[in-house]
């Protein structure tokens, strides 16, 4: 498969086309970007297709979809945002240390060819999408991205490690997004607790959020600073700085409910209830210009609620 090496240029590559990444693509699609997505699921892969993307199904931490004829020039941008599709810990590792070291590996061989007088590839800027449950800091205390890392779950240690694995990234730049909460479209888990009455977590715990297109928006600007103002760490979270509390009060008045009770335990699948902590974005404003478009979870859940009120 040939490219024009302005196709080459203008060429998105998104691992694990999920939530936030299906929605990458399709906005790169419109504004006329080519888009190669990589996802191990049949029906999203039939989806991102329909959509426009080329598609790659297969594993990311193999080594299988190295000489995909889409993969072989390389990107101008390339963004993982992998999840770890259960599994536990051992899910955990592979999809986030096993893919990102697969994908650090893909960009090391774009470059060694190029060195060794073969087809240039180009190995543009990395985005890698963690998560702000890398921090453990606790009591309520702001928390910017000069905050140690780490902890004793292994799959806190395993978003750590896929960190350091991401800076070592071959290409342009990399770029490594610590994201709270996401929520946007489709997202009504809260919601849904909130409509059964039982909430998970604590009342008085922060709820640290980030609206989904925030974080498309994010990921534009850290793309646009390029090297270096778009490299290194960076939180993303909106302005909010609300309590649980607070979040589902609002959500249940306007949902016409009472006001569920928390259970003070942690959510489905987790082994501790998130800490109390407000994760600051300012950096990410600072340095990129980024501002969320939905600063608090009022504007974000609006349209969420919308359709929620309606089901």
């Amino acid at each position: 498969m040939m490219h024009s090496a302005e196709t080459v240029k203008r060429h998105l590559v998104v691992f694990g086309a999920g939530y936030v990444g299906g929605a990458l693509a399709r906005r790169a699609l419109a504004e006329g970007w080519r888009v190669t997505a990589l996802t191990r699921n049949p029906t999203k892969a039939e989806e991102l297709k329909a959509a426009g993307c080329a598609v790659v199904t297969a594993e990311l931490a193999s080594q299988a979809w190295w000489d995909a004829p889409e993969l072989r020039a390389g990107a101008e941008r390339v963004a993982v945002t992998v999840a770890s599709g259960g599994g536990g810990v051992a899910g955990y590792r592979r999809s986030y240390v096993e893919g990102l070291a697969s994908v650090v590996a893909w960009g090391r061989r774009l470059v060694k060819r190029g060195a060794d007088g073969g087809e240039k590839g180009i190995c543009g800027h990395l985005i890698y999408t963690s998560s702000t449950s890398v921090y453990p800091q606790d009591g309520g205390g702001l928390v910017t991205e000069s905050a140690e890392v780490g902890g004793e779950a292994e799959t806190t240690q395993a978003l750590v490690e896929a960190e350091q694995i991401a800076a070592t990234w071959p290409g342009r730049a990399a770029t490594v997004l610590r994201l709270a909460g996401i929520y946007g479209p489709e997202r009504t888990y809260l919601v849904d607790q909130v409509r059964g009455g039982e909430v998970a977590g604590r009342a008085d715990f922060h709820l640290n959020l980030i609206h989904r297109d925030d974080i498309l928006s994010g990921m534009e600007a850290v793309w646009s600073a390029g090297e270096p103002g778009g490299a290194g760490v960076f939180n993303l979270a909106d302005d909010g700085a609300a309590t649980k509390g607070e979040v589902v009060a609002w959500l249940a008045a306007r949902l016409g409910v009472t006001a569920p009770r928390f259970t003070g335990a942690p959510a489905g699948g987790r082994r501790m209830v998130t800490p109390d902590r407000i994760i600051d974005a300012g950096r990410a404003k600072a340095f990129l210009g980024w501002r969320p478009t939905h600063p608090s979870y009022r504007e974000g859940y609006a349209q969420i609620m919308k359709t929620a009120i309606q089901a």
